[in-house]
């Protein structure tokens, strides 16, 4: 394992619930192009829910968290409850008055639209304490 995956040199930590729905997808485009402009640097959510304990600690030494999650259903807030650390500054996509698109049986529609991003990207920004 690469040691640069539990490291937390930058500032802001940012986790995104990447669930299998647009706007699961939309938390993590949004986390891709704001890690890219140098907001912070995306980190791995599943590997705090997975208890890894090299990511866990860097997710508690974390300067700041951004937590994006997609619906309120709150994957990615229920992670890091569970891995008991703090929840930061916190997004919900569907929040921000997108709405979350499936398919039927089971099927999601994961298309997402530029527009979107930026619109979540922009709230993120906005959400820092």
């Amino acid at each position: 394992m690469s040691n640069t995956c539990c490291s937390a040199k930058q500032p802001r930590m940012i986790l995104a619930c990447s669930g299998g729905s647009n706007v699961g997808q939309l938390t993590n485009q949004a986390a891709v192009e704001l890690t890219r402009e140098g907001f912070g640097t995306m980190f791995c959510l599943a590997g705090l829910g997975g208890g890894i304990p090299g990511m866990v600690k860097a997710a508690r030494d974390a300067g700041q968290v951004t937590v994006l999650d997609g619906c309120a259903v709150g994957c990615a807030k229920a992670i890091l409850e569970q891995a008991g650390l703090p929840l930061g500054d916190y997004l919900v996509v569907t929040d921000l008055g997108i709405d979350k698109v499936a398919g039927k049986n089971m099927n999601p529609q994961l298309t997402i639209r530029p527009e979107e991003v930026e619109r979540v990207k922009q709230a993120a920004r906005q959400a820092q304490s």
